[in-house]
């Protein structure tokens, strides 16, 4: 059974939505931690609905703070309470996806995910196996999870921008590499990369110009 997320939520400044972004946050965040990027995004995407759900579980002694999945190595967890916190996960966030699309009256193509470290995690193994092909992804300071299921599993391949830190203390940098050599032997022929120098985890105003840019490509009607 998926549990309903809870979301968070900017109208597009022209008052019609043509398009959607939807952002998917880190560990220990919420959905409002990336929904002000809205504000300098909105600007350039006019017709864009911004939308920030909260990840579906709570984190104990974290108020406000939530996961997609359980880390190990951060929480003490097991691999199975992982795998199977993601699995959950993975049904919540494509239910979601899909009503989300139906109440807004907007195709596949007209969603981008926007993901930030477990969120990009999150939109990296959800939006490949989803059937309808989103118009891209925007992949924050993450990793590809199980990149050796991707290429067997793999049911749209979608445009898809990777953006890192090279001072990334949570996530190394190598990420990013590992994710690209993954989706390119995946099939996936519009995958860009671009480093954050002097950043760590977090995201800087160039990779948000970069990301600005490969939005008003693909979703920037």
């Amino acid at each position: 059974m998926t549990r309903v997320l809870t979301a968070g939520r900017k109208g597009p400044i022209s008052g019609s939505t043509r398009s959607i972004v939807v952002f998917l946050h880190g560990y220990g965040a919420n959905g409002a931690d990336l929904l002000g990027l809205a504000d300098p995004l909105g600007e350039h995407l006019p017709d864009t609905l911004f939308v920030a759900p909260d990840a579906p579980e709570t984190i104990p002694g974290m108020p406000n703070g939530y996961q997609w999945f359980p880390i190990p190595w951060l929480d003490g967890s097991s691999e199975e309470e992982a795998a199977r916190g993601m699995q959950a996960a993975v049904d919540d966030l494509n239910a979601f996806l899909d009503a989300l699309m139906v109440d807004e009256d907007v195709l596949p193509e007209q969603v981008a995910l926007f993901g930030f470290s477990q969120g990009t995690m999150m939109s990296l193994h959800v939006a490949p196996r989803r059937e309808d092909q989103v118009a891209g992804i925007v992949a924050f300071s993450g990793r590809l999870l199980n990149p050796d299921m991707l290429k067997e599993e793999v049911v749209s391949r979608m445009p898809i921008l990777l953006v890192h830190g090279d001072a990334d203390e949570m996530v190394p940098p190598q990420s990013l590499h590992e994710a690209a050599e993954a989706l390119e032997q995946a099939g996936f022929s519009e995958v860009y990369a671009h480093i954050m120098k002097g950043t760590g985890h977090g995201i800087a105003p160039d990779g948000l110009g970069v990301a600005l840019a490969f939005l008003r490509d693909k979703v920037g009607f």
